[in-house]
């Protein structure tokens, strides 16, 4: 009874202070709305005020745009007054829940009236409808679970991932939806709830299975404890979905892993913060753990390169394509490939670097290789001496090597806009398109063929072209490879060539036929002679016997010189006279000036000195150097005339060649010596002939200079070198010089057949036997000799010679067998002979003898007479008609000389005397 009257009063008590806490209450709620509504007029009056201040300023921007926008900022203000309109609705509904609230606590002690209910269950519900719109327009999941793990509450996205109804989820255990893991995921799960218990808290990344989906689910979830007291009652879960991400790092895992690429993270301060397998492997490491341990000044060991790579990593949004040496584990460099970016926090500070590197060393030595290959290949095209084209299917070139400007002046820019044929010769050109339509088509793989192709200068030039398939990587022919080698000089040659055999053939014909007419001239000559001394005192007969000796003269000096010009030339030179050698030129060419009318104006100067040379060479300078003028005159007129003056310049003599032709153009001065030059028409000249002119002249020591004459034609003078002055000057031959080795003058020549000389008993009674096979030789010798007191002896054979020498035996009594032949008169044995005489003084020898249609050696001839005769020997003489044949001028004691035909009795008698004239003392 007690108790319950203390408990009455304590109620009573704590009735007062009840309703002044409520009392407090309800006057804080309604300052804090009254604040509240003032504060949303006060917003929302503002917000007007600014979308109405936006409209009125924007209205003339808005009407000058080229789309129509004028709605916009009504459509604008509408938009607030409808957002005001909603706001004030829901502050409306709040403050009526309020105050049902409100209404209830302050009448707790009378049950509510049912009016009060429903409506704040409408309340209530409204309130639940928008709450649960406001859940359902997150992108996560939102859910509430109770304790024992039935859902509460969730929002439309787990309805769609479970793809179960919103009423059908309410209430029913989570492990409806979701795969039972595995024990060890139960117990993990069981710490981590014991652990939310305590703390009230969770976040972090879970995977679930649903039942309805074969994939698992990855969600980065924010757990809150629901209390009921101090009790956790439940749990409220925001799940986001990271399937994808996590799907993403996966992937960027694997590729991390797999990359061939080497990635890497570093510091600012130098230190490795991840690396994938392939660096590793790429530095030489067994372990990433290994190249963790190092730093970047270990492995980009130069410091230079480090700072330059920093600073554009962090001045750039990329590096790429940068190179740099990387220093593997054994110590080898390595080259990459780098490509790097800097990552930054908020405030742009770099808090590491992160890139990739490519081993590009291989690939740097195949460049280089390949590098080396193609500059050998273009050092080997930029030498070789052939022109190298390359044409594509169109006929275009897609390759001209640099010979092109050598072969025919054209430039690489200028030859590659060329067509194919361009330059080519008309009728070369046809046959050239279908070697090359061929070799396209594959009909050929290979084929030559000579083209004459059109220098940039104008002149042909011709050139061996092979042509061949230019095929691509698959095997098909994708153009035609040209390889020309110019063989313009070759031909030229060939064609100098094949003139010169011509010329070489004649001047051996031309030498047997002057050796053949040497001896019918000596027969005329030596009997003219001795018809001049016979002859009677008609003057007119005299008159016709010298004009018929005089023109034999003329006739043998032209064969000698033909046989001078046509032998071989000597590498001895000897002191020559120019005014002899020009005289000699203008033998040789008499005819052709005298047939063409071409005077020639020679003043020959005997006061120059020698000059030490060739003499055939310097003939064909000459010779060339008045073809070359006499041609000209004939280019432009029926005459002309042709000027030679020798003179002196210093210690050097000149030969003038100047001509009233067609002239020398300016153009052509530079190259006029050049070998294959020539300015006549095709088919007048080789170009070679002033080229071997100076070739010769530069041998001798000198030079030739041309120059064209102001009033027309041109001049070409040769400059030699003086002989030196203590060598005597050769004396030049005249009308009446001896054409043999020994020169005689006429007069005494005529002397000496006369008898008046004072050595002429030197010959008197002197025996001489006569080998030569031309018998009008023979009969001439014997004939001429004999009326000069010498006795003689003529033999057609060696034979017959012998048998002549068995006359005289041993002991010098006639040999009881003479020679049984037949001898011509002139043959005969001299009356009066001394027969103690043993054998002959004299053996007056042809060195071309034949013998039933043989050649025979006269020399050979003369050495079985020799060594068949007695003792002494006799002194030997050889006749020839050949200037190959000359021996010395001066030949010792004992050796044989030489008598040149076409000679003369008198050239004959005074050879003897030199030859017998140191034998004088000697017994006969």
């Amino acid at each position: 009874m007690n108790d319950q009257d203390q408990n009455m009063q304590r109620s009573k008590a704590r009735v007062p202070s009840e309703n002044a806490r409520r009392s407090l209450l309800a006057s804080n709620f309604a300052r804090f709305e009254k604040r509240q509504n003032e504060l949303w007029r006060l917003t929302f009056l503002i917000l007007f005020l600014l979308v109405l201040a936006y409209a009125w300023t924007s209205w003339s921007t808005i009407r000058t745009l080229a789309l129509r926008f004028e709605a916009l900022p009504i459509g604008l203000v509408l938009l607030v007054v409808l957002f005001t309109a909603y706001l004030r609705k829901k502050t409306g509904e709040i403050s009526e829940l309020r105050g049902l609230l409100r209404g209830l606590e302050e009448r707790d002690a009378e049950p509510p009236s049912d009016k009060q209910l429903d409506q704040l269950f409408d309340i209530v519900s409204r309130s639940q409808q928008g709450y649960r719109d406001l859940i359902d327009s997150f992108d996560d999941i939102l859910m509430a679970v109770s304790i024992d793990g039935r859902i509460r509450a969730v929002n439309s996205m787990f309805c769609d991932l479970v793809e179960t109804p919103f009423q059908e989820i309410i209430g029913r255990p989570l492990a409806e939806f979701v795969q039972p893991g595995t024990e060890q995921e139960e117990n993990l799960a069981r710490r981590a709830m014991a652990g939310f218990e305590e703390r009230r808290h969770w976040t972090g990344v879970v995977q679930v299975r649903l039942k309805n989906q074969s994939s698992p689910f990855y969600f980065d979830c924010v757990a809150h404890a629901m209390l009921r007291g101090d009790t956790v009652s439940g749990i409220t879960i925001l799940a986001r979905d990271v399937s994808a991400l996590r799907r993403n790092e996966t992937r960027f895992t694997e590729l991390f892993e797999t990359l061939r690429e080497g990635i890497y993270i570093t510091t600012p301060e130098g230190r490795i913060l991840d690396a994938n397998p392939a660096l590793v492997r790429m530095l030489g490491y067994e372990s990433k753990e290994d190249l963790l341990k190092r730093q970047v000044s270990e492995i980009l060991v130069d410091p230079a390169e480090r700072k330059v790579l920093q600073q554009q990593v962090e001045t750039q949004p990329m590096v790429q394509g940068r190179e740099i040496t990387l220093l593997r584990k054994d110590g080898s460099s390595i080259v990459c490939m780098n490509s790097a970016t800097a990552v930054r926090d908020a405030g742009g500070k770099v808090v590491r670097y992160q890139g990739a590197v490519m081993d590009i060393t291989e690939r740097r030595e195949m460049e280089h290789r390949l590098h080396q290959q193609q500059e050998f290949a273009r050092r080997l095209v930029d030498n070789f001496p052939d022109l190298i084209l390359v044409l594509d299917a169109d006929s275009h070139y897609t390759f001209i090597s640099p010979r092109c400007r050598e072969l025919l002046g054209y430039s690489l820019e200028e030859a590659q806009y060329m067509e194919f044929g361009g330059r080519t010769h008309p009728e070369d050109l046809p046959a050239a398109l279908s070697i090359y339509k061929d070799i396209l088509a594959g009909k050929q793989t290979f084929a030559s063929m000579e083209l004459r192709v059109r220098h940039k200068q104008g002149d042909w030039r011709r050139i061996l072209f092979n042509f061949s398939p230019l095929s691509d990587e698959s095997g098909n022919i994708e153009g035609v490879v040209l390889s020309g080698r110019d063989v313009t000089d070759i031909k030229r040659l060939e064609e100098q060539l094949i003139q010169a055999e011509k010329l070489a053939a004649m001047g051996q014909m031309l030498a047997g036929v002057a050796h053949e007419l040497n001896n019918p001239l000596t027969a005329v000559l030596g009997v003219t002679e001795l018809l001049r001394e016979r002859a009677p005192a008609d003057e007119s007969f005299k008159r016709q016997l010298e004009l018929t000796h005089r023109q034999a003269r003329r006739a043998a000096r032209i064969v000698q010189n033909l046989l001078e010009f046509s032998r071989p030339g000597s590498s001895e030179k000897k002191l020559l006279d120019l005014n002899n050698l020009i005289e000699r030129t203008l033998q040789l060419h008499e005819h052709s000036l005298r047939r063409n009318n071409i005077e020639v104006d020679f003043r020959p100067d005997t006061s120059l000195p020698g000059v030490l040379g060739d003499a055939n060479q310097l003939i064909q300078v000459f010779l060339n150097l008045v073809t070359n003028a006499e041609q000209a005159i004939r280019e432009v007129r029926e005459s002309g005339r042709v000027q030679i003056r020798p003179g002196r310049a210093g210690n050097r003599l000149s030969i003038a060649f100047e001509d009233d032709g067609v002239g020398i153009r300016p153009e052509s001065l530079p190259r006029l010596f050049d070998p294959f030059y020539t300015t006549k028409r095709p088919g007048g000249g080789t170009g070679l002939g002033l080229s071997i002119c100076m070739s010769i002249i530069r041998e001798h020591g000198g030079i030739i200079e041309a120059e064209a004459l102001p009033a027309g034609g041109s001049a070409f003078t040769v400059f030699l070198p003086a002989a030196p002055a203590e060598q005597p000057i050769p004396s030049a031959p005249s009308e009446t010089a001896s054409l043999g080795a020994s020169a005689v003058p006429e007069e005494a020549s005529r002397d000496s057949l006369n008898g008046a000389a004072p050595s002429v008993e030197i010959l008197k009674g002197r025996s001489v036997l006569v080998l030569d096979d031309e018998e009008s030789l023979r009969q001439l010798l014997h004939e001429g000799l004999s009326s000069q007191g010498l006795r003689v002896d003529c033999a057609a054979t060696v034979e017959e010679a012998l048998a002549l020498l068995q006359r005289f035996p041993p002991d010098g009594q006639p040999a009881a067998h003479q020679a049984q032949r037949p001898r011509p008169p002139h043959e005969a044995q001299t009356p009066g002979r001394d027969a103690r005489r043993r054998s002959y003084d004299i053996l007056l020898c042809d060195v071309h003898l034949s013998a039933g249609g043989f050649f025979v050696d006269g020399r050979e001839a003369a050495a079985q007479i020799l060594a068949a005769a007695g003792s002494p020997k006799p002194a030997v003489v050889y006749m020839s008609g050949d200037l190959s044949d000359s021996g010395p001028e001066a030949p010792a004691r004992g050796e044989p000389s030489l008598l040149q035909k076409p000679f003369r009795i008198s050239e004959v008698l005074a050879l003897f005397r030199e030859v017998l004239a140191p034998a004088e003392p000697q017994a006969r």
